[in-house]
């Protein structure tokens, strides 16, 4: 695979400097609405949002024993990229609930 297309953005959006297509895809089998699922061992609920166009993606994840969350959103740009907008966490954070979050069967 190439290089990833997300780059630092001069507003000081967070990007993803991890493989653009698996994050993209992990994202994707999140369904829209609430789920839960495992993550690091623990036992999360997650709710998803997606505008009708696709353009905007909202995440809120909390922990079941309330000791964390996650929450971003993100942005498909005109070009073709996408913009990470984490809310007061790292992108790294992000990305790694993204990639590694199981729903729950």
């Amino acid at each position: 695979m190439g290089q990833p297309r997300m780059t630092k953005s001069e507003d000081t959006t967070a990007l993803i400097a991890h493989d653009e297509e698996a994050f993209l895809k992990a994202l994707a089998a999140i369904p829209t609405g609430y789920s839960e699922g495992d993550f690091n061992g623990r036992r999360w609920g997650a709710t998803i949002k997606r505008s009708p166009d696709l353009k905007r993606i909202w995440l809120f994840a909390e922990d079941f024993s309330g000791s964390d969350i996650v929450s971003f959103n993100l942005y498909g740009l005109e070009d073709g990229r996408h913009a990470l907008k984490p809310c007061e966490m790292s992108s790294e954070k992000v990305v790694a609930f993204v990639l590694g979050w199981q729903i729950a069967t």
